[in-house]
């Protein structure tokens, strides 16, 4: 059904994500689909990295890393934008478009009252998305 699941991740709250990142693993094993991690980052430093080529190294580590962990195919896919805070959800939809997934699978949080007020990411690409997503609340 799926052949290339998308799972967005953020590398400075990668310890946070482990619901959506077996949540993709368990259907990566079920559909023999190749995982594809999706970082987005700026051209300015930030706390994960200097510039975006050492991004894309530390998410290709990541990546290499939960192949190996979850015995899944994954490869990380780093993404350039301006300014994320306010594109991201466009950035993510234009990704999954470039590496033709199937299925996105994100991470979300507990909703709080700023939610009602701000919508969360994972909504946001749920509805505008061109495929299914599959919104994992971590807790």
């Amino acid at each position: 059904m799926f052949s290339k699941i998308m799972v967005p991740v953020d590398l400075a709250h990668a310890a946070r994500l482990d619901k959506a990142l077996q949540m993709a693993s368990d259907l990566a094993h079920l559909y023999q689909a190749e995982v594809v991690f999706v970082g987005v980052t700026t051209s300015q430093p930030s706390s994960v990295a200097h510039n975006p080529q050492e991004f894309a190294a530390k998410l290709d580590s990541f990546a290499t890393e939960q192949a190996d962990k979850r015995r899944i195919t994954a490869s990380g896919h780093a993404v350039v934008s301006h300014d994320p805070a306010v594109d991201l959800e466009a950035t993510l939809i234009e990704a999954c478009n470039n590496i033709g997934a199937g299925l996105i699978v994100m991470a979300s949080h507990v909703p709080s009252v700023r939610d009602y007020l701000f919508h969360a990411h994972g909504g946001r690409v749920a509805e505008k998305a061109p495929v299914s997503v599959l919104v994992v609340r971590e807790t």
